[in-house]
């Protein structure tokens, strides 16, 4: 009886897609993740950024170092400034709510001119955008570094110390549902064992 239960559960997770694949609840927000630019207002709630900040602290860093800050900017006169200062956030007011992923130089790994705070931080901000995703809200990643005309106004708007430099700006809020996931898939791309065309 208990084989038979486990194996109803997992057919109801597991779901057939057209090209054959099957697909748990995971893999199924990974392929629906889309970068959202347009939103309803709508007011989310406060727990909810603290699940979406623990979604990307539970990403992996060098050394175990986790070199992230985390800002969460609800203040629509702070949006504003940061839609008026980054070329590709003008939907941030729009969308109500907003995460700045800033990685901390004197904690990484290697040191304050080490590079893995970048890979560190990169992580998190995918992690939040496939919680999001899973929760039924819309998100974008919009770069901040390496562009020294995006970090310095961004840094002043939040007063962040010298040590922490913002990596990326994500708006967050309701999606209005116009913005689709791209099939990204390209078997062109994958080399097995070795680069294609090398003997």
């Amino acid at each position: 009886m208990k084989k038979i239960v486990f194996l109803f559960l997992i057919v109801t997770v597991m779901t057939t897609l057209s090209g054959g694949e099957k697909m748990n609840e995971t893999m199924k927000t990974i392929f629906a993740r889309k970068s959202v630019r347009n939103y309803n207002e709508s007011t989310i709630p406060k727990e909810t950024f603290e699940l979406l900040v623990k979604a990307g602290m539970a990403a992996p860093t060098a050394r175990d170092k986790r070199p992230w800050e985390f800002i969460i900017i609800t203040d629509k006169a702070v949006l504003k400034k940061l839609s008026d200062a980054l070329p590709y956030a003008k939907m941030a007011e729009k969308a109500g709510h907003g995460i700045v992923v800033a990685g901390d130089m004197e904690k990484q790994n290697g040191g304050v001119n080490s590079p893995y705070w970048i890979m560190d931080c990169s992580a998190a901000v995918q992690n939040i955008l496939l919680a999001a995703e899973s929760l039924g809200l819309g998100a974008v990643w919009t770069a901040v570094y390496p562009n020294a005309d995006r970090i310095e106004p961004v840094s002043k708007i939040l007063g962040l110390p010298k040590n922490i430099v913002p990596l990326a700006f994500i708006p967050v809020g309701t999606p209005t549902g116009t913005d689709k996931p791209k099939d990204k898939f390209n078997k062109d791309q994958i080399h097995w064992n070795k680069w294609k065309g090398t003997k």
